[in-house]
């Protein structure tokens, strides 16, 4: 386990211990699920299904889904694309995801904080 995935788990384990709401986006789980199955990791996968159950799942809405359009029409009118023309933008669908639900104090766990920051 690298030095950044043991802080992670440690933050996590934090979180939980604490009662604090942890939530696993499903455009997250697509994009390290898709991974984990391209490269045959059956450990990885089992531990991901387990922590789906452990923790709060959010489903991808269709007011998550039109935000996120118009995320990214504004991000590319501003010259400022966070992905390529033709791609499915996870991260634009990640922070439609953090703006649509009820929440304060959204924290987005991310090591790509480029393309976010901008956002949330």
């Amino acid at each position: 386990m690298s030095a950044e995935s043991f802080a992670c788990s440690k933050w996590l384990q934090i979180l939980v211990s604490s009662s604090s709401r942890v939530i696993i986006p499903e455009i997250a789980d697509y994009e390290v699920r898709r991974e984990l199955l391209r490269a045959n990791k059956v450990k990885g996968i089992a531990r991901l299904d387990e922590l789906s159950q452990l923790l709060e799942y959010l489903a991808i809405t269709t007011a998550a889904m039109r935000q996120a359009a118009l995320l990214w029409a504004q991000a590319r009118q501003q010259g400022q694309p966070t992905a390529g023309d033709k791609t499915i933008d996870g991260d634009i669908i990640l922070v439609a995801q953090a703006i649509t639900i009820i929440v304060t104090d959204v924290v987005i766990a991310t090591t790509n904080v480029g393309h976010l920051f901008r956002f949330v």
